[in-house]
Protein backbone atom coordinates (compact mmCIF):
# COMPACT_ATOMS: atom_id res chain seq x y z
CA UNK A 1 0.00 0.00 0.00
CA UNK A 2 1.58 3.18 -1.05
CA UNK A 3 2.56 5.86 1.90
CA UNK A 4 0.03 8.86 2.15
CA UNK A 5 1.29 12.02 0.36
CA UNK A 6 3.60 9.91 -2.20
CA UNK A 7 3.16 10.74 -5.67
CA UNK A 8 3.43 7.79 -8.14
CA UNK A 9 1.88 9.46 -11.45
CA UNK A 10 2.99 9.52 -14.92
CA UNK A 11 3.88 12.56 -14.86
CA UNK A 12 5.81 12.97 -12.38
CA UNK A 13 8.06 9.69 -13.23
CA UNK A 14 8.56 11.24 -16.37
CA UNK A 15 9.48 14.93 -14.86
CA UNK A 16 12.37 12.82 -12.96
CA UNK A 17 13.56 10.56 -15.83
CA UNK A 18 13.42 13.56 -18.02
CA UNK A 19 15.96 15.49 -15.53
CA UNK A 20 18.11 12.21 -14.94
CA UNK A 21 18.36 11.88 -18.72
CA UNK A 22 19.41 15.64 -18.58
CA UNK A 23 21.88 15.07 -16.23
CA UNK A 24 23.64 12.31 -17.40
CA UNK A 25 23.96 14.07 -21.07
CA UNK A 26 25.46 16.82 -18.96
CA UNK A 27 27.82 14.29 -17.73
CA UNK A 28 28.92 12.37 -20.84
CA UNK A 29 29.49 16.39 -22.33
CA UNK A 30 31.75 16.83 -19.48
CA UNK A 31 33.35 13.55 -20.00
CA UNK A 32 34.18 14.10 -23.72
CA UNK A 33 35.23 17.87 -23.20
CA UNK A 34 37.64 16.09 -20.40
CA UNK A 35 39.08 13.43 -22.27
CA UNK A 36 40.01 15.54 -25.29
CA UNK A 37 41.93 17.98 -23.14
CA UNK A 38 43.16 15.13 -21.17
CA UNK A 39 44.35 13.56 -24.64
CA UNK A 40 45.49 17.01 -26.34
CA UNK A 41 48.33 17.57 -23.48
CA UNK A 42 49.24 14.06 -23.22
CA UNK A 43 49.78 14.00 -27.40
CA UNK A 44 51.43 17.53 -27.48
CA UNK A 45 53.92 17.93 -24.87
CA UNK A 46 56.24 20.95 -24.42
CA UNK A 47 58.08 21.94 -27.66
CA UNK A 48 61.90 21.36 -27.61
CA UNK A 49 64.82 23.86 -27.23
CA UNK A 50 68.35 24.03 -27.34
CA UNK A 51 70.08 24.28 -24.01
CA UNK A 52 71.98 27.35 -22.50
CA UNK A 53 75.39 27.85 -24.32
CA UNK A 54 78.59 26.46 -22.86
CA UNK A 55 81.00 29.43 -23.65
CA UNK A 56 83.79 26.91 -22.73
CA UNK A 57 86.82 28.67 -21.06
CA UNK A 58 88.27 31.77 -21.27
CA UNK A 59 90.97 30.54 -24.26
CA UNK A 60 88.32 30.06 -26.20
CA UNK A 61 86.81 32.58 -28.66
CA UNK A 62 83.31 31.71 -28.49
CA UNK A 63 80.53 32.64 -31.36
CA UNK A 64 77.09 32.70 -30.01
CA UNK A 65 74.30 32.32 -32.69
CA UNK A 66 70.57 32.93 -31.28
CA UNK A 67 67.54 31.60 -32.96
CA UNK A 68 64.97 34.58 -32.93
CA UNK A 69 62.43 33.78 -35.47
CA UNK A 70 61.33 31.75 -38.20
CA UNK A 71 60.47 32.27 -41.75
CA UNK A 72 59.09 29.24 -43.45
CA UNK A 73 57.81 30.32 -46.56
CA UNK A 74 60.73 32.29 -47.23
CA UNK A 75 62.78 29.53 -45.78
CA UNK A 76 64.51 31.89 -43.63
CA UNK A 77 65.75 31.91 -39.74
CA UNK A 78 66.60 35.32 -37.91
CA UNK A 79 69.10 34.91 -35.71
CA UNK A 80 71.40 36.86 -33.41
CA UNK A 81 75.00 36.82 -33.21
CA UNK A 82 77.36 37.56 -30.38
CA UNK A 83 80.78 36.79 -30.34
CA UNK A 84 82.63 36.12 -26.92
CA UNK A 85 86.79 36.61 -27.20
CA UNK A 86 89.41 34.62 -25.77
CA UNK A 87 91.15 36.44 -23.11
CA UNK A 88 94.32 37.30 -25.25
CA UNK A 89 91.86 39.25 -27.29
CA UNK A 90 90.29 41.27 -24.81
CA UNK A 91 91.56 44.36 -21.78
CA UNK A 92 90.44 42.80 -18.81
CA UNK A 93 91.03 46.33 -17.11
CA UNK A 94 88.92 48.39 -19.60
CA UNK A 95 86.61 44.72 -20.68
CA UNK A 96 87.14 45.90 -24.60
CA UNK A 97 88.73 44.02 -27.35
CA UNK A 98 92.45 44.99 -27.42
CA UNK A 99 92.36 44.59 -31.27
CA UNK A 100 90.12 44.51 -34.06
CA UNK A 101 87.71 41.47 -33.99
CA UNK A 102 85.75 40.50 -37.05
CA UNK A 103 83.14 37.70 -37.29
CA UNK A 104 82.68 35.62 -40.23
CA UNK A 105 79.80 32.95 -40.34
CA UNK A 106 79.79 30.12 -42.84
CA UNK A 107 76.98 28.06 -44.06
CA UNK A 108 77.69 24.73 -45.39
CA UNK A 109 81.35 26.37 -45.94
CA UNK A 110 79.95 29.42 -47.81
CA UNK A 111 80.68 32.85 -46.31
CA UNK A 112 77.23 34.63 -45.05
CA UNK A 113 77.33 38.17 -46.01
CA UNK A 114 80.00 39.75 -44.36
CA UNK A 115 82.21 39.86 -41.73
CA UNK A 116 80.30 41.51 -37.86
CA UNK A 117 83.04 43.93 -37.32
CA UNK A 118 84.30 44.84 -33.54
CA UNK A 119 87.17 47.72 -33.55
CA UNK A 120 89.79 47.44 -30.84
CA UNK A 121 88.91 49.45 -27.48
CA UNK A 122 85.23 48.74 -28.63
CA UNK A 123 82.93 45.76 -26.88
CA UNK A 124 81.67 43.31 -28.95
CA UNK A 125 77.73 43.84 -29.43
CA UNK A 126 74.90 41.45 -30.27
CA UNK A 127 74.83 41.64 -34.36
CA UNK A 128 71.13 40.75 -36.00
CA UNK A 129 71.34 38.63 -39.13
CA UNK A 130 69.21 36.06 -41.73
CA UNK A 131 70.64 32.24 -42.40
CA UNK A 132 69.01 30.19 -45.17
CA UNK A 133 67.05 26.61 -43.74
CA UNK A 134 66.71 24.23 -45.78
CA UNK A 135 63.05 22.80 -46.15
CA UNK A 136 59.90 22.49 -48.42
CA UNK A 137 56.95 25.12 -46.59
CA UNK A 138 54.46 22.58 -48.94
CA UNK A 139 54.97 19.76 -46.69
CA UNK A 140 53.22 21.66 -44.26
CA UNK A 141 52.66 20.85 -41.10
CA UNK A 142 55.50 17.82 -41.35
CA UNK A 143 57.73 20.36 -42.86
CA UNK A 144 60.98 20.31 -41.21
CA UNK A 145 64.37 22.45 -41.83
CA UNK A 146 67.63 22.26 -41.37
CA UNK A 147 70.46 25.02 -40.49
CA UNK A 148 73.83 23.83 -41.04
CA UNK A 149 76.81 23.10 -41.15
CA UNK A 150 77.16 26.35 -39.05
CA UNK A 151 80.68 27.08 -38.55
CA UNK A 152 82.29 30.59 -37.73
CA UNK A 153 85.71 32.11 -38.16
CA UNK A 154 87.17 34.58 -36.30
CA UNK A 155 89.46 37.55 -37.86
CA UNK A 156 91.84 38.88 -35.50
CA UNK A 157 94.41 42.15 -35.93
CA UNK A 158 94.18 44.93 -38.80
CA UNK A 159 94.48 44.83 -42.41
CA UNK A 160 97.16 42.72 -44.46
CA UNK A 161 98.09 41.69 -40.64
CA UNK A 162 94.82 39.98 -39.90
CA UNK A 163 95.03 36.20 -38.85
CA UNK A 164 92.03 33.62 -38.92
CA UNK A 165 90.94 31.76 -35.55
CA UNK A 166 88.44 29.15 -35.48
CA UNK A 167 85.79 29.58 -33.08
CA UNK A 168 83.69 27.58 -31.08
CA UNK A 169 80.07 27.84 -32.04
CA UNK A 170 76.84 27.69 -29.82
CA UNK A 171 73.78 27.84 -30.74
CA UNK A 172 70.88 28.37 -28.53
CA UNK A 173 67.20 29.79 -27.85
CA UNK A 174 63.84 28.51 -28.88
CA UNK A 175 61.62 29.35 -30.89
CA UNK A 176 57.27 29.35 -30.20
CA UNK A 177 56.01 25.97 -31.64
CA UNK A 178 58.62 24.55 -33.07
CA UNK A 179 60.66 21.72 -31.84
CA UNK A 180 65.10 22.47 -32.22
CA UNK A 181 67.67 20.03 -32.32
CA UNK A 182 71.19 20.40 -32.89
CA UNK A 183 74.63 17.81 -33.70
CA UNK A 184 77.71 18.71 -33.69
CA UNK A 185 80.72 17.65 -35.71
CA UNK A 186 84.61 18.87 -35.16
CA UNK A 187 85.85 19.23 -31.71
CA UNK A 188 83.93 20.98 -28.69
CA UNK A 189 87.04 23.72 -27.56
CA UNK A 190 89.62 24.64 -30.09
CA UNK A 191 92.52 22.96 -28.94
CA UNK A 192 93.20 20.96 -31.65
CA UNK A 193 93.11 24.15 -33.83
CA UNK A 194 90.16 23.07 -36.14
CA UNK A 195 87.27 24.22 -37.05
CA UNK A 196 83.77 23.17 -35.18
CA UNK A 197 79.99 23.09 -36.70
CA UNK A 198 76.80 22.45 -35.68
CA UNK A 199 73.66 21.66 -37.87
CA UNK A 200 70.19 22.85 -36.67
CA UNK A 201 67.09 20.95 -37.03
CA UNK A 202 63.65 22.17 -36.77
CA UNK A 203 60.07 20.36 -36.55
CA UNK A 204 56.70 21.70 -35.53
CA UNK A 205 55.88 20.92 -32.16
CA UNK A 206 53.43 17.96 -31.35
CA UNK A 207 51.25 20.54 -29.71
CA UNK A 208 50.35 23.01 -32.58
CA UNK A 209 50.87 19.70 -34.78
CA UNK A 210 47.92 18.17 -33.24
CA UNK A 211 45.62 21.39 -33.50
CA UNK A 212 46.57 21.64 -37.28
CA UNK A 213 45.28 17.95 -37.20
CA UNK A 214 41.58 18.85 -35.36
CA UNK A 215 41.62 21.95 -37.68
CA UNK A 216 41.64 19.69 -40.54
CA UNK A 217 39.00 17.04 -39.19
CA UNK A 218 36.35 20.09 -38.14
CA UNK A 219 36.91 20.85 -42.36
CA UNK A 220 36.54 17.21 -43.11
CA UNK A 221 33.28 16.84 -41.42
CA UNK A 222 31.28 20.55 -42.55
CA UNK A 223 30.58 19.31 -45.70
CA UNK A 224 30.02 16.31 -44.92
CA UNK A 225 27.39 16.54 -42.97
CA UNK A 226 26.01 19.65 -45.23
CA UNK A 227 25.82 17.11 -47.87
CA UNK A 228 24.19 14.39 -45.57
CA UNK A 229 21.48 16.99 -44.64
CA UNK A 230 21.11 18.40 -48.05
CA UNK A 231 20.23 15.19 -49.75
CA UNK A 232 17.95 13.84 -46.96
CA UNK A 233 16.00 16.94 -47.76
CA UNK A 234 16.02 16.68 -51.51
CA UNK A 235 14.98 13.44 -51.42
CA UNK A 236 12.09 14.07 -49.50
CA UNK A 237 13.13 11.69 -46.37
CA UNK A 238 13.36 14.90 -43.55
CA UNK A 239 11.64 18.04 -43.57
CA UNK A 240 12.71 20.85 -45.45
CA UNK A 241 14.58 23.32 -42.61
CA UNK A 242 14.29 27.42 -43.95
CA UNK A 243 17.05 28.38 -41.40
CA UNK A 244 19.62 25.49 -42.89
CA UNK A 245 20.15 28.41 -45.87
CA UNK A 246 21.81 31.17 -43.59
CA UNK A 247 24.01 27.53 -41.70
CA UNK A 248 25.43 26.77 -45.13
CA UNK A 249 26.13 30.23 -46.04
CA UNK A 250 28.16 30.75 -42.98
CA UNK A 251 30.04 27.76 -43.25
CA UNK A 252 31.31 28.50 -46.66
CA UNK A 253 32.39 31.58 -45.72
CA UNK A 254 34.27 30.14 -42.68
CA UNK A 255 36.39 27.91 -44.54
CA UNK A 256 39.48 30.49 -45.72
CA UNK A 257 39.50 32.09 -41.82
CA UNK A 258 40.06 28.30 -40.50
CA UNK A 259 42.64 27.43 -42.54
CA UNK A 260 44.27 30.70 -42.15
CA UNK A 261 44.06 30.54 -38.59
CA UNK A 262 46.18 26.95 -38.49
CA UNK A 263 49.25 27.72 -36.78
CA UNK A 264 52.07 28.16 -38.97
CA UNK A 265 49.60 28.57 -41.99
CA UNK A 266 51.10 27.28 -45.21
CA UNK A 267 51.84 29.07 -48.37
CA UNK A 268 48.55 29.42 -50.59
CA UNK A 269 48.95 25.85 -53.08
CA UNK A 270 50.27 23.80 -50.59
CA UNK A 271 49.11 19.99 -50.41
CA UNK A 272 46.23 21.05 -47.96
CA UNK A 273 45.00 23.58 -50.89
CA UNK A 274 44.96 20.78 -53.37
CA UNK A 275 43.05 17.92 -51.74
CA UNK A 276 40.89 19.40 -48.57
CA UNK A 277 40.00 22.89 -48.63
CA UNK A 278 39.25 22.93 -52.35
CA UNK A 279 36.97 19.89 -51.94
CA UNK A 280 35.77 21.27 -48.50
CA UNK A 281 34.66 24.91 -50.73
CA UNK A 282 33.47 22.67 -53.74
CA UNK A 283 31.41 19.86 -51.83
CA UNK A 284 30.05 23.19 -49.15
CA UNK A 285 28.78 25.11 -52.25
CA UNK A 286 27.40 21.70 -54.25
CA UNK A 287 25.40 20.93 -50.84
CA UNK A 288 23.98 24.87 -50.96
CA UNK A 289 22.59 24.02 -54.76
CA UNK A 290 20.79 20.45 -53.60
CA UNK A 291 19.50 22.54 -50.31
CA UNK A 292 18.07 25.23 -52.66
CA UNK A 293 16.85 22.84 -55.42
CA UNK A 294 14.79 21.25 -52.22
CA UNK A 295 13.28 24.79 -50.97
CA UNK A 296 12.54 25.63 -54.93
CA UNK A 297 10.76 21.55 -54.87
CA UNK A 298 8.78 22.39 -51.70
CA UNK A 299 8.44 25.65 -51.27
CA UNK A 300 5.01 26.12 -51.72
Amino acid sequence: MPCVGEDKSPESRGKTSGRLASIGTVLIILIIYAAALAGYHYVAGPAKSLPPPDLGDTSDTVVQVTLEDIHPVDNKVDVNVMVFPADEQMNTQLNVVNTDIGVRLFLNEISIGGDLETPEGKLPEEISTTIVANGDPDKWPFDRYTVGALGADVLVGTGDDRTFVPAQVEVTGSLNSWDITSTRSGPVTQSSGEGDYQTITLSRARGPLAFDVGLCLVLITLPAVALFVSIEMIRGRKNFLPPFGTWYAASLFAIIPIRNFMPGAPPPGAWIDQILVLWVLVALTGAMVVYFVAWHRRSD
